[in-house]
């Protein structure tokens, strides 16, 4: 990989998808994973109703496994979760559920990234729209002088495969940078600049953006205009997840 990748020499670095945070991962004290619609929008209203939540790549035979030998309950598909009750990647079901303790959210984005992140023995931090001002915070709390924290915009897929770029992670991802910068941190590389950018761009009217972008048209379409919603509670919580061994919990 070339050394210019890992965006080396700037405090506060910014990439997409898997491979961008195997470039700007390594060497940072901390790294945000942001998956805004939905899964860091749902792990963010998780976690703040005490739920742990662990990241897992595929929704297969092994998250049954892996749920059932860690007493959890795994999150089914969104057009699945029909019975009262029932989790999914979906951020309102998990606001209308009770009494989990313990839930295994597959998502091939931000689940996948974060749990190849944690393998790799980084901090990992889950931040959305409705808690990137408290991340922020937590995060500096972290930091000491010379640390980097690098954000990761998860991204969607095309059929192929291929990574798509999802405005509404450059939205999450900017807003989180915002608020470092507020608390004073510099060092951006331009990578991390055109995200704040970005998000200023659209924060006065943030509800409304991500319900015109692509990925909240089609949860629109699909029947799920809650889940865009919830995501656009900029500031709705002061939950902070942070993976430990193996399962995102509040920072304390």
């Amino acid at each position: 990989m070339h050394a210019h990748w890992t965006q080396a020499g700037h405090r506060i670095r910014f990439d997409w998808g898997p491979a961008g945070a195997d470039a700007v991962g390594p060497g940072a004290a901390v790294v945000v994973v942001v998956d805004v619609l939905s899964f860091t929008t749902t792990l963010s209203v998780a976690v703040e109703r005490g739920i742990a939540v662990m990241p897992y790549r595929w929704r297969d035979r092994t998250a049954a496994r892996v749920a059932r030998d860690h007493d959890a309950v795994l999150a089914v598909g969104r057009r699945e979760a029909v019975r009262p009750g029932q989790v999914s990647l979906s951020p309102e079901s998990v606001l209308r559920s009770g009494g989990i303790r313990r839930l295994v959210l597959p998502s091939p984005n931000g689940a996948t990234v974060s749990a190849r992140l944690a393998e790799a023995g980084a901090t990992v931090v889950g931040v959305a729209l409705r808690n990137a001002d408290a991340a922020a915070a937590s995060v500096l709390r972290r930091l000491g002088p010379g640390d980097a924290v690098a954000v990761v915009a998860a991204g969607e897929r095309w059929p192929g495969g291929s990574l798509r770029p999802a405005v509404e992670d450059l939205w999450g991802a900017g807003a989180f940078i915002d608020a470092l910068v507020r608390r004073g941190a510099g060092g951006l590389s331009a990578e991390a600049g055109t995200a704040l950018a970005a998000y200023r761009s659209v924060a006065d009217g943030l509800a409304s953006a991500l319900r015109d972008c692509a990925s909240g048209r089609e949860l629109h379409a699909d029947g799920f205009p809650g889940d865009v919603t919830v995501a656009a509670q900029a500031g709705a919580t002061g939950a902070v997840p942070l993976l430990t061994d193996g399962w995102f919990v509040a920072d304390s």
